[in-house]
């Protein structure tokens, strides 16, 4: 036992007071709990224990669950029992300040996912035998093994012994707590408390989560209330939401252009805060970037060093229409970059909230609740990297906000946020009905509650008067048990076409190769047919065979004389479109196969830095062909050289005249014509003679003279045209 006080704090070990979840005392709850047909045991307990903290009979709360439930299967009828009466006991625990803190709290609501899971006596025998069967294997892997070679955490777990939960269970109980979780992140954060544990939520865990969500809550409280807070000029609605660089050994870094000042950076939910460092260790006057503001703002990773060096990885560049430069803050880290992914993070996540605020244009309630969310989500991502020391990311982000940006259709998730917004306000302000209700009923707490309501009541946020809930109590009568909200549907899709893409993005890394030669071979496999295509078409321009050019050349003129060269294109379309479905016919959904290239015979480093000079160098030679040919084109524009300028005025009236005259088939059929005719025997030698002439005439254009200025002699040509 002492193994789990090291591990998870000192009143963990079983027995130990009221309040120890499967002690003695709650044994003797269980046995004195009426059953409930055809609830389990832990089912009929939990509803006993929701009863108490409701204060009404377990009769009464019953009634009104039949009242509002219609008749199903005896699985679903025992879980919506379970589900409704966990939800009302929920909307009085979480209005206690301290609910995150009490361990009885913690007991109550994972006996809630214990019962939501098996809420009847034959799950409950299925859920009993499974976990007896994990604990066997898990003590037959051992082999006699020393524990002291095991994971801690898993060999506290095994010490403990208790029934574990599973993802169903956890996202359907703890959103209902708005501190403890979000319908829309609520699997990532059940799949990052279960990194270790084989995707089963121990108690254990559990408990550590919500004691670490306590204790960072009580220091955002702390910040708020003015202990430890740096002296900024904040808003009434601004809330601190982590701060660095406090202690001047770890400052975070500041560059802007070749400029570096340390100091502290500090984030609130409305705006981005740097106090640089003076000389005597003071802190100077705070730097605002505000973030809630449609000023085309960007956060992105960058690299970073100094004077202006891309060294080291571990910044996040900060860009809007109100900086002139580009704002660097670089986090030190010895090892690894996840500081800097932290705060990556989070202030993605302010900008993701307020551009949601701004879309759909919420003010007063519903942007204090858009706000909360995001703060109660960056401070549960906080206790996750603190608690846990994990940083999701990607698809498996805990913010909310972050996650709907990124998920494929996640804006289907906002606008079905938006819609649980306006739902929540219209009953607020518009119905009478939740307005009060009568002794014999009971209010239920919203599966889907109210984030702004749990800062009030932790001390983070001040609502205006009439959005108070202490003067106007917020109460839902008629939700749905055992159906699944708006957003939670939309997530879901979205998940769903995330695995597709995640799974197509998992092929990527299959051909990812880094050798430039080889990345080479793999493109002209691909482009085989294309490339076997092209060489056809020049055998038969060049006239190596006259028997199949003329073939060729005759049927091509025939299919734009008839206008069958306008078809060619949605005919080769059509007949992609009758491969693509033969081939899904033929191949009943298997997978393709494997795509074979023979890669070339590799190259020492100093053979490929030769051939990257090489490419550079012609990468420059083309850059200047292309320049000296516009430099030419300008001096025949600006009549440089008068001879040469009338020819290609008079070329340029003859084709303006063409265009003008001709219909767009004949013009097609001459240009088409001419090049393929260039290398037919009988005209080889006029068009190499021609070709020559045409050389000639250009070499002797003369290019655009062109001067090359230092910068600061730019500024001073710039100033002379001004001054002109």
């Amino acid at each position: 036992m002492g193994l789990l006080e090291g591990l998870f704090g000192g009143d963990h070990s079983r027995g130990r007071g009221k309040k120890e979840h499967g002690g003695a005392v709650e044994a003797a709850d269980m046995a004195t709990d009426a059953a409930i047909p055809p609830l389990s045991r832990i089912a009929a307990s939990v509803v006993h224990r929701c009863a108490r903290i409701a204060g009404v009979p377990v009769d009464q709360l019953l009634r009104r669950f039949h009242a509002e439930e219609q008749a199903c299967r005896p699985l679903e009828y025992a879980r919506s029992v379970v589900e409704y009466c966990s939800y009302v006991a929920l909307r009085v625990e979480t209005k206690r300040q301290d609910h995150l803190g009490d361990r009885e709290f913690h007991s109550l609501t994972y006996d809630m996912m214990l019962a939501w899971e098996a809420p009847d006596e034959e799950t409950d025998a299925v859920f009993q035998k499974t976990a007896f069967s994990i604990l066997r294997d898990d003590a037959d892997d051992d082999d006699g093994g020393s524990i002291f070679y095991s994971s801690p955490t898993q060999m506290a777990i095994q010490i403990d012994g208790r029934r574990t939960v599973g993802p169903e269970a956890f996202a359907k109980i703890a959103p209902a707590c708005p501190a403890m979780a979000h319908p829309i992140t609520v699997r990532n954060l059940f799949d990052a408390l279960t990194n270790s544990t084989g995707g089963r939520l121990h108690f254990l865990i559990y408990h550590k989560y919500l004691k670490s969500l306590d204790q960072v809550l009580s220091s955002a409280k702390r910040i708020s209330d003015g202990h430890k807070a740096p002296a900024l000029q904040l808003s009434d609605i601004e809330v601190i939401l982590d701060i660095y660089g406090a202690a001047t050994t770890k400052p975070v870094l500041q560059h802007i252009g070749t400029s570096t000042w340390p100091g502290r950076l500090t984030l609130t939910n409305h705006a981005l805060y740097f106090e640089p460092i003076g000389v005597d260790f003071s802190y100077g006057e705070a730097v605002m970037y505000d973030l809630a503001r449609d000023l085309k703002q960007s956060v992105k990773r960058e690299s970073t060093g100094p004077w202006g060096a891309h060294l080291f990885d571990k910044a996040v560049v900060y860009k809007s229409s109100s900086t002139s430069e580009p704002v660097f803050f670089e986090f030190p880290q010895f090892n690894g970059h996840t500081r800097r992914d932290y705060w990556f993070a989070v202030i993605k996540e302010v900008l993701h909230a307020h551009k949601f605020i701004r879309k759909y244009r919420l003010a007063d309630f519903q942007k204090a609740e858009a706000l909360s969310v995001a703060t109660l989500g960056i401070l549960r991502y906080r206790t996750v990297k603190e608690g846990f020391h994990i940083l999701p990311a990607h698809f498996k982000t805990t913010l909310a906000f972050n996650l709907a940006e990124k998920l494929p259709k996640g804006d289907k998730i906002l606008e079905a946020l938006y819609g649980k917004l306006k739902q929540h306000c219209s009953r607020f302000r518009g119905s009478e009905d939740f307005g009060q209700s009568s002794s014999d009923e009971l209010t239920l707490a919203d599966p889907f509650p109210l984030s702004a309501y749990t800062m009030v009541r932790m001390g983070l946020l001040t609502l205006k008067e009439e959005d108070n809930p202490e003067e106007r109590d917020f109460m839902v009568g008629d939700v749905q048990i055992g159906g699944t909200c708006s957003v939670q549907m939309a997530l879901d899709r979205s998940v769903d076409y995330s695995g597709r893409v995640e799974a197509a993005r998992a092929t990527l890394d299959q051909i990812k190769v880094e050798d430039i030669d080889t990345n080479v071979a793999v493109l002209k496999e691909l482009l085989f047919p294309l490339i076997e295509l092209g060489k056809w078409l020049l055998v038969l321009v060049e006239w190596e065979d006259p028997l199949k050019s003329y073939v060729f050349l005759f049927c091509f003129l025939y299919m734009i004389y008839s206008g069958w060269i306008w078809f060619m294109l949605p005919g080769c379309l059509l007949g992609c479109t009758l491969l693509m479905l033969w081939h899904k016919h033929c191949g009943n959904g298997q997978l393709i196969g494997v795509f074979e290239v023979t890669t070339p015979p590799r190259r020492r480093t100093v053979e490929q830095l030769l051939a990257l000079q090489e490419a550079i160098s012609q990468l420059e030679a083309h850059v200047q062909a292309g320049n000296i040919f516009l430099l030419k084109l300008r001096s025949l524009m600006l009549a440089a050289f008068p001879q040469s300028t009338n020819i290609v005025a008079v070329a340029l009236v003859v084709a303006a005249a063409a265009f003008a005259l001709l219909p767009m088939r004949s013009i097609v059929l001459l240009i088409l014509l001419e090049a393929y005719t260039r290398q037919m025997p009988v005209r080889k030698k006029s068009s190499e003679k021609l070709v020559r002439r045409l050389r000639e005439w250009w070499l002797r254009i003369p290019a655009a003279p062109v001067q090359l200025l230092r910068p600061q002699d730019t500024r001073r040509w710039r100033s002379r045209l001004r001054s002109r």
